[in-house]
């Protein structure tokens, strides 16, 4: 049952980011999204940088999840290319929203918080120095696309219109041609 709560409150902190104009959280304000007194909060993250932490950690699961389902094998098995079609397929085709970019965004500011998306999120689209500069070129120009499409979609800034997405991910693909394999 407490696994069930934390992960509610996780949920709960994260709607209110979405929360039309925005939300903060707040240990306040998170117990009272799901019904709980901030003491009964505070059981499962004493402090704010306690649920920050495991929000941003909730945030990375979902992404990691995706990642691997795309990829349809263990991380440590895949190719550069691999690894980054996985990322731009999941950053073209997962639903986004503001609470993924003011989680992702917002952690930037804060040691800690960058930390967890580092761990997490790097064995992804991290290049070997052994791939010649055209193929870093392109992975990385791949993954920036990609970058872009989920930012725009999930600030809904300049978002790009569906009919479109189609067309990016043949350039995408385009770019993730495994020069091996010309």
């Amino acid at each position: 049952m407490a696994g069930n709560a934390r992960h509610r409150i996780l949920d709960g902190a994260l709607d209110l980011l979405r929360a039309e104009g925005g939300g903060s959280i707040t240990l306040e304000a998170a117990a009272r999204q799901v019904g709980l007194t901030k003491p009964g909060l505070m059981y499962h993250f004493p402090t704010k940088e306690a649920l920050m932490l495991a929000v941003v950690d909730h945030v990375a699961d979902r992404w990691e999840k995706l990642l691997l389902d795309r990829l349809g094998r263990p991380l440590e098995t895949a190719s550069p290319h691999q690894r980054i079609r996985a990322y731009v397929e999941v950053a073209l085709a997962a639903p986004f929203d503001r609470a993924d970019f003011a989680i992702h965004s917002d952690a930037h500011y804060r040691t800690a918080l960058t930390d967890t998306w580092v761990r997490r999120i790097e064995p992804w689209i991290a290049l070997p120095d052994t791939l010649t500069d055209a193929a870093r070129a392109r992975l990385t120009a791949a993954r920036l696309l990609a970058d872009g499409y989920w930012t725009a979609a999930a600030t809904g800034v300049f978002p790009v219109p569906d009919h479109d997405r189609a067309h990016l991910l043949e350039v995408a693909e385009e770019l993730l041609e495994d020069e091996t394999s010309r």
